[in-house]
């Protein structure tokens, strides 16, 4: 039996909280959960995308059902130039409100006054994703309005994220995650019933995808998490909480 997505009656005080809310999404397909997501907080919802192997998936959902929905790109300046090339073909013709945002401080300049911090052990790979991701992230929220961001992790893709909740909250920000419950052989089948177009380095083997220093192909025998940051660590800082007082993520 479908499973209907909630229809609310007015306008209420009363948002659902992260658990709440993970309730309410976690029967419902993905595109539902995104038409449920819009519902609640309209106007104040905004979506991410790396551009990365699984894009074309959540891409492909807000464009078919919710494409008036943001979708806020963090260029860091260290992607692969495959990546580039990639995200300018979606750009170009998916017709998707897609907002590009940078960080403060050029990679020339950082790399200048601070070197080559992802080579700098746990504290630089930390200011390395403050600099690059999360202030960035941060500043697109602020400007946007947004306070709900909807992400297209997958419980399948890490150790790391295979406890997260369909909604959590990152200090001051909602968190959703629309395909969360999709393992690899239901997103594949997305893809190929959709025809959606995959990243270029997926051709050549990579399992992950990140910024070109700190992602690599996959040696025999090796999980996708040991691809990232030399195995050291999966996350790229936007989902790890950072403590920055003055921030909502």
């Amino acid at each position: 039996m479908k499973q209907s997505v909630r229809k609310t009656q007015g306008k209420s005080t009363a948002e659902p909280s992260a658990e709440e809310l993970s309730l309410l999404l976690e029967p419902l397909k993905a595109h539902e959960r995104l038409l449920q997501l819009e519902e609640i907080y309209q106007g104040r919802l905004v979506a991410s995308t790396s551009f990365g192997l699984q894009a074309s998936a959540m891409l492909h959902l807000i464009r078919e059902h919710t494409p008036q929905i943001p979708v806020i790109f963090i260029d860091t300046g260290y992607c692969f130039p495959e990546t580039y090339k990639f995200a300018q073909r979606i750009i170009d013709h998916w017709g998707l409100d897609i907002r590009i945002f940078n960080p403060s401080i050029s990679a020339a300049r950082q790399e200048a006054l601070f070197g080559k911090l992802w080579e700098e052990g746990a504290e630089g790979r930390k200011q390395y994703a403050l600099l690059n991701k999360v202030e960035p992230m941060n500043r697109a929220l602020r400007e946007m309005g947004g306070t709900v961001w909807a992400s297209g992790l997958r419980r399948s893709q890490s150790d790391s994220r295979a406890v997260r909740s369909f909604a959590e909250k990152q200090s001051s920000t909602m968190k959703a995650y629309p395909i969360l419950d999709w393992d690899d052989a239901q997103l594949d089948l997305y893809f190929h019933e959709n025809e959606l177009p995959l990243h270029p380095l997926q051709k050549e083997g990579y399992v992950t995808m990140g910024d070109w220093h700190s992602t690599r192909k996959p040696r025999e025998g090796e999980s996708p998490e040991s691809t990232r940051f030399k195995g050291q660590k999966y996350e790229c800082g936007l989902h790890e909480e950072y403590g920055q007082n003055d921030f909502q993520i």
